[in-house]
């Protein structure tokens, strides 16, 4: 699966990993002690919903787009919404951009990006943040040198664009290998489904090498005739008190506007550790 960025910025994927990671922001930002955000898949930060490929999918029309009625059902809803917005109507950040905006004076990012003309489109947009950071860099080999942080607490994810065939196992490689040199860090792995078969295996391998306490959640937005992804999920490691329910009254009230063909069909599971 090939999933360039630029055509699928502001979709229902988008919107159900970048909630999810403000809700667990807004968690890290309860305490004064700074923490740092690593984003092993940065991207180019900034996507224009005017242009191209973003005209061509039309896939942000089912996403963010969908959003403007929906009331702030909690506070992780309203900060992302809040965020989204403040880079204009026809202009969509990525998850290093929405993390840069929410970072305080203590706290930091580190934003990975291997190609290189999306790394300096990258380095462009984090330029007005001062605690933001772009390296042009493989994710995976570069998120070992930056674990652990040195302010012990912070969110990694990862988020890759699934072009290689063997990207679920690359991703269970790199967050067995992230925990043993950060086992305290919040994690967010995203993937595609294609098929169940696929979530499960993913689920099983994070499992196996070594997480305790493990949240899952999957959305379904319904199948499109243009055979269009329809359905996406999140690992997160080490979820803060209360995410999952916050998570599962955000994905309520989006279920309606993201659904298809009637409302989204969404789960949030403990696969292990349950509070």
């Amino acid at each position: 699966m090939n999933y360039r960025h630029a055509y699928h910025a502001g979709n229902f994927a988008d919107v159900m990993k970048h909630t999810a990671l403000v809700a667990v922001l807004l968690h890290l930002r309860k305490k004064d002690a700074p923490f740092a955000v690593i984003d092993t898949h940065a991207g180019r930060g900034l996507y224009d919903l005017s242009g191209t490929e973003a005209q061509k999918t039309g896939e942000a029309g089912e996403g963010v787009a969908r959003l403007g009625g929906v009331s702030a059902a909690n506070e992780a809803i309203g900060t992302y919404l809040d965020t989204v917005r403040s880079f204009g109507p026809l202009t969509y950040p990525g998850s290093p951009l929405i993390a840069a905006r929410l970072l305080r004076p203590q706290d930091r990012l580190v934003a990975i990006e291997k190609h290189p003309e999306e790394y300096e489109a990258l380095a462009a947009a984090l330029r007005p943040f001062r605690k933001a950071r772009a390296l042009c860099a493989d994710g995976y080999a570069r998120l070992s040198t930056v674990l652990p942080p040195q302010e012990r607490r912070g969110a990694i994810l990862i988020d890759p664009p699934f072009e290689a065939a063997d990207e679920f196992a690359k991703m269970a490689d790199a967050a067995g290998n992230a925990l043993r040199r950060f086992a305290t860090g919040i994690y967010l792995l995203w993937f595609p489904i294609k098929s169940k078969s696929d979530a499960d295996a993913l689920s099983g391998e994070v499992l196996a090498r070594g997480a305790t306490k493990v949240l899952r959640i999957m959305l379904d937005i319904g199948a499109s005739s243009e055979g269009r992804l329809s359905q996406a999920g999140l690992l997160v490691i080490n979820p803060p008190f209360g995410f999952d329910t916050q998570m599962r009254e955000a994905l309520s009230a989006l279920a309606g506007p993201l659904g298809r063909a009637g409302p989204a069909q969404w789960s949030v599971e403990w696969l292990a550790g349950a509070e």
